[in-house]
């Protein structure tokens, strides 16, 4: 068994900061990309950032610059670090983490940003 144990999320206003954390445990033997989707109301889930275990990430779009993903894979955790948030960042974020090419998925964080 994965478990995955997210925490960081909240309320903020536009352009506030927030830093979100995934901890894997459990029957890990080799993590390989972890990451962050959201899911706003209405709206399917998209993919947010990826990292790989070497340290190679992916950003959507819409966070370029202003996110950033890292991971310390000593302490099989992966970070969020969202900053210059938006109100369109209002999600529920959802940490995935890929362990023998099996997807596993977070419980999710709500982000919530007013204007």
């Amino acid at each position: 068994q994965v478990q995955l144990v997210e925490s960081g999320g909240g309320a903020v206003q536009a352009g506030g900061s927030l830093r979100l954390s995934c901890a894997a445990s459990g029957s890990i033997f080799s993590i390989g990309t972890m990451g962050w989707y959201r899911q706003a109301p209405g709206k399917q889930r998209e993919l947010v950032a990826t990292i790989t275990r070497g340290g190679g990430t992916v950003y959507a779009d819409s966070v370029k610059g202003r996110f950033t993903s890292s991971r310390d894979n000593a302490k099989n955790t992966v970070y969020l670090q969202m900053t210059n948030l938006k109100p369109e960042d209002t999600a529920v974020y959802y940490c995935r983490v890929v362990i023998r090419s099996a997807v596993h998925w977070g419980q999710g964080t709500q982000v919530t940003v007013s204007s």
